[in-house]
């Protein structure tokens, strides 16, 4: 917070976008160090997703791998493990979002937002530095997750470039989610109710591409499978993976990132206005 009000002593010609950029960078360096002295979220975001795939894979992996389409029966938990992989990335993100929720949730309880907003502070950057360092976050999770399935069997067939495209839609997907993580954490009324808004998110791989073709729910289920966010993200990622047809999978998944950033922004925003009027 010092840090924030010597900017404004040392340079005041400067613009108020670079305001805007100064102000978010402070608050993410706050959050990280935050997210060092309280690890425990962190590791619950790791942890979580990790028992999951160990668990599809090795229990029911020899069975779900030889009845995917095209799956060689005597491969079938190889097969499996390669099919899962994107959704459990993707799982990995969504619960994120709990541990976002839950440091936002913290801060507006605490008294720490409403001592931002009677600072000369843009009200954008107190957001954006909880983005972006949920952000960093998962995308640090996302590795280390990725790192497990690699030891369990996970073989990708990218090359450098697909791999760039892969890292970047997990970036912004990412970003996007977290964005909701911190509407959510401003909505709820306390910290131990903050992380069940995100339990939704955690449900959505499940209910996708992630781990069964969507083909094989009930049709009524089919419907919502595949038209909600997650399936063409695992979809996008798992044809940048592992070469399998793309179709509109990206372009849908980038639209969708729009969709959630920009409404997430908008809620966030209107409830840090609501709640600085008070």
């Amino acid at each position: 917070m010092t840090t924030i009000t010597a900017q404004r002593k040392t340079a005041p010609g400067t613009t108020r976008h670079s305001h805007v950029v100064s102000d978010s960078i402070t608050i993410l360096r706050r959050n990280l160090l935050h997210m060092v002295r309280y690890p425990g979220l962190s590791v619950f975001t790791i942890v979580g997703p990790v028992v999951i795939l160990l668990f599809f894979v090795f229990v029911f992996g020899g069975t779900l791998g030889a009845g995917l389409p095209g799956a060689d029966p005597a491969a079938g938990r190889e097969a499996y493990v390669a099919y899962i992989m994107p959704g459990i990335l993707l799982l990995t993100i969504a619960g994120s979002a709990g541990g976002t929720a839950t440091t936002v949730a913290m801060d507006m309880t605490e008294g720490i937002t409403a001592r931002f907003r009677t600072m000369a502070i843009s009200r954008a950057a107190v957001l954006a530095g909880h983005v972006l360092g949920n952000t960093i976050q998962a995308i640090i999770a996302v590795a280390l997750v990725l790192g497990v399935g690699l030891a369990v069997g996970f073989r990708p067939t990218a090359g450098a470039v697909e791999w760039i495209a892969a890292a970047g839609l997990l970036v912004l997907i990412a970003y996007a989610i977290s964005w909701l993580g911190v509407a959510m954490g401003m909505q709820a009324k306390s910290v131990e109710t903050a992380s069940n808004w995100p339990l939704v998110l955690t449900f959505l791989p499940f209910l996708s591409s992630g781990f069964v073709p969507t083909e094989s729910m009930p049709e009524w289920l089919q419907w919502f499978a595949q038209y909600q966010p997650f399936t063409p993200f695992i979809e996008a990622i798992r044809g940048l993976l592992l070469g399998a047809p793309l179709g509109w999978s990206p372009a849908l998944a980038i639209g969708w990132c729009v969709v959630i950033v920009v409404s997430g922004y908008a809620w966030s925003m209107a409830i840090y206005e609501r709640k600085s009027v008070r």
